[in-house]
């Protein structure tokens, strides 16, 4: 332990979603605090929004070869498993240049062969979940690593319980920030922020609309948008707006969350687990529409956890119209004590300090070690 007085080697792993990479950035600028000279090496699959990210956040990245399996065809997965090996013996050779003095994973199918070519090479590992239904990459490795830390209650039954450990799910400093200081005084116009995701989500944006097309003028007036489409949609949702007259910030993606986040007083959302602590750790109401082809609809079960809080409503997509949206968009809009209470019953959800936690379990395998 002398040597984390003077900064910790981390080697960091995961991918696939900004939902996977946020708790990490999250967990490494945790660690970075406690111990200033911590060096961080995150290794993954290159994806441009991850390089973008870890590049704000000054971690430096490295990749190796490896593709996923879930929902994939038979030639698609037989690629996949004969690419094992390789990514295999490249986590194996990124591990012994950098040394780390631990690994911590955040799931995604590139998770697999770092868990593995660490636990070969005697690194202490830890593994964290973000959804109450955990993706076969962490299922596999629960009994593998180190400690398993999860966000949602539900998901430690998937795991050892002597490893298990609940810290919650790591929200980004700047969000920590915000969530310290008092919101602006609302006017008499509400801001409601619309998220698909880092990538848009085509129906909720088509939802969205229709639902504003139903709401009466004066209703309208008395709404501004912030919606984050992803790249496909931007133009068309824009031009949509404009046609029924609402005010209206529409963009494919936003860089400076916590900004946006500011604004927002009621949220229409997807139910990724990362979006999710981060709406709780500010109090922010929201209605979700889980994504309804996520592995074991992992996003309603996360949803299920905030609305049976009172924090948020929840429908399904495919029971969902621009209609029915409309209705709980204007009940929401006449009843800012409701608002009010769900924003409160919100936060009392929100875990602000996971970060810390998950710290203290890599302490914890630095001082056995």
């Amino acid at each position: 332990m002398n040597g984390a007085q003077q900064g910790i080697r981390l080697m960091l792993t995961g991918g696939g979603t900004g939902g996977h990479l946020f708790p990490a950035i999250a967990t490494a600028q945790a660690l970075q605090r406690r111990f200033p000279g911590t060096q961080v090496l995150f290794l993954g699959t290159g994806r441009r929004i991850d390089r973008g990210s870890l590049a704000h956040a000054g971690f430096a990245s490295r990749t190796i070869h490896c593709q996923g399996l879930m929902g994939k065809g038979i030639g698609a997965r037989l690629k996949a498993l004969l690419l094992l090996p390789w990514a295999l013996l490249e986590s194996v050779w990124h591990i012994v240049r950098f040394r780390p003095q631990l690994v911590i994973g955040v799931g995604g199918y590139v998770t697999g062969p770092v868990i593995v070519a660490a636990r070969v090479l005697g690194r202490p590992t830890l593994i964290h979940e973000q959804n109450s239904v955990p993706g076969l990459a962490n299922r596999k490795l629960g009994r593998l690593a180190d400690r398993v830390c999860v966000s949602l209650p539900a998901s430690t039954a998937y795991f050892p319980e002597d490893k298990a450990r609940l810290t919650g799910n790591p929200v980004r400093e700047d969000i920590l920030d915000l969530a310290t200081m008092s919101k602006p005084a609302g006017g008499q116009v509400m801001t409601l922020l619309v998220l698909g995701g880092s990538l848009g989500a085509h129906r909720v944006n088509e939802l969205v609309v229709e639902a504003l097309g139903y709401l009466s003028p004066e209703q309208r007036a008395g709404l501004h948008l912030i919606h984050q489409t992803g790249p496909g949609d931007e133009a068309e949702i824009r031009r949509a707006y404009g046609q029924l007259g609402v005010s209206a910030d529409v963009r494919g993606f936003f860089d400076d969350m916590a900004h946006i986040y500011r604004q927002a007083d009621f949220v229409v959302s997807r139910a990724g687990a990362t979006s999710l602590a981060e709406l709780a750790v500010l109090g922010l109401p929201a209605l979700l529409i889980p994504y309804p082809y996520a592995a074991d609809n992992h996003q309603e079960q996360n949803g299920r956890y905030y609305v049976n809080g009172g924090g948020a409503l929840m429908f399904r997509e495919q029971e969902l119209g621009g209609e029915v949206l409309a209705v709980e968009l204007g009940r929401l809009l006449g009843d800012p004590g409701r608002r009010q209470q769900m924003g409160q019953a919100m936060r009392n959800l929100g875990l602000p300090g996971a970060a810390d936690e998950i710290v203290g379990v890599c302490l914890e395998l630095l001082k056995k070690r």
